[in-house]
């Protein structure tokens, strides 16, 4: 009895031990708590009999709340289209927001996808890794085009309506990808290697279970070689609808949802209308993609893309930019219009930039493409809060990326 009793005890210590692997789930089975839809409508994600389910649109992506550095995770995903690519992907050490004009983060992809096989050979359906968006990383196997990308040894992954298992180890800036029990490409020299981990969505449904992830110990990177942190931003543009958004009567179908962009038509007629954010804002900070398309140049007469910062009844502050490259800050009051900046910035045509401004205790700063543009400009004038919108300038614009957050 003795005996039996000690190799009994033995038996479940070694089963605990087993058990007790270092890994913690990242999905409850229920909800999506301990994640953040980034830029997607509300309905994009969502949770079925134990699964994440993605729509795949729009574009976008789902991230965790928590950064991290190295790790090993697991997790099951499953494509249900059985005969047109399908994609999706896990974002590896991402930024919070998506990079400038992509829906997509900064990082590096491991590759969800099926049904997708090109004659020149660049990329596969069987777990490639690269990177995407600024993000950097040396291939395992030296890419025949030159390109960040690393394709798999071998084929591993099923077709539509199986489940599929990735065992995915980030470790000092390098990840090792495992395909259903095979390790079969890999990455080094990431940058950045600490950061995000996502879920994608593009274009398809696409479903993901079993998520749980092991922390390692760290080695140290560097602020360079980290990801942004989140700031509280709250996307205000879901991608399929204009539910945060008031647009001027008359004008409802001249702001069309297109994906991750917003596109106005510029062919608003009678007075301009305007599209605004629903409800006022007191201090707060915004960030937007914006582009005019390219034309020819006898067509470009001085295309402008808009915002209107801070609106009331007799009061408004507007920030524009051109296609003649000239940035301008106009404040309107009682009837007369003043001029606060007006200077050459560079804002190409055709290309997304990104606009980020914020007002805070009566004064202005603006950043166009990571460069300071306007600097603590007071505004004796400024309501203490108001409407913001994208302005209607009567002539096509792209946005994008729209993210608005408090200053308290």
């Amino acid at each position: 009895m003795r005996i039996s009793a000690i190799l009994a005890l033995l038996f479940v210590s070694s089963s605990l031990r087993a058990a007790d692997d270092g890994y913690v789930p990242m999905f409850n089975g229920k909800d999506l708590s301990g994640w953040v839809n980034v830029n997607c409508h509300p309905d994009t994600f969502y949770v079925k009999d134990g699964m994440i389910i993605t729509t795949g649109k729009p574009t976008g992506f789902l991230r965790t709340e928590k950064q991290y550095e190295n790790f090993e995770m697991e997790f099951e995903w499953m494509h249900v289209e059985k005969t047109k690519m399908a994609n999706s992907g896990l974002f590896v050490w991402g930024d919070p927001i998506p990079a400038q004009g992509s829906g997509y983060t900064r990082g590096i992809e491991v590759q969800v996808l099926i049904n997708y096989k090109p004659a020149d050979g660049w990329a596969t359906s069987h777990g490639d890794i690269f990177s995407i968006w600024g993000a950097r990383c040396k291939p395992d196997r030296p890419h025949h085009k030159g390109i960040e990308r690393c394709l798999p040894s071998e084929e591993r992954v099923k077709g539509a309506g199986e489940w599929n298992h990735y065992k995915v180890i980030g470790n000092n800036g390098a990840i090792k990808l495992h395909v259903n029990g095979k390790e079969v490409s890999g990455v080094t020299e990431c940058n950045p290697r600490k950061g995000y981990l996502a879920l994608e969505s593009e274009g398809v449904e696409c479903r993901f279970r079993n998520l749980k992830i092991k922390e390692l110990p760290g080695t140290n990177p560097t602020a360079s070689q980290t990801a942004d942190v989140a700031k509280d931003f709250k996307n205000v543009y879901t991608g399929l609808d204009l539910s945060n958004f008031e647009p001027d009567e008359g004008h409802e179908g001249h702001w069309v949802p297109s994906d991750w962009k917003l596109r106005y038509d510029g062919r608003s007629e009678g007075t301009p209308g305007s599209l605004y954010l629903k409800g006022e804002q007191a201090d707060f900070e915004l960030i937007v993609d914006w582009m005019l398309p390219a034309k020819k140049a006898k067509d470009d007469k001085s295309r402008r893309a808009a915002l209107i910062l801070r609106e009331q009844p007799d009061y408004m502050l507007t920030l524009s930019v051109g296609s003649d490259g000239r940035m301008i800050v106009c404040e309107d009051v009682d009837e007369a219009s003043k001029f606060l900046v007006d200077q050459q910035v560079e804002a190409p045509v055709g290309k997304f930039n990104r606009t980020v401004a914020s007002l805070k205790g009566g004064k202005l700063n603006v950043t166009l493409n990571g460069k300071v543009v306007v600097e603590n400009l007071p505004l004796k004038k400024l309501p203490a809060k108001g409407e913001a919108a994208l302005m209607d300038t009567r002539t096509e614009v792209d946005f994008a990326n729209l993210f608005v957050r408090p200053l308290k």
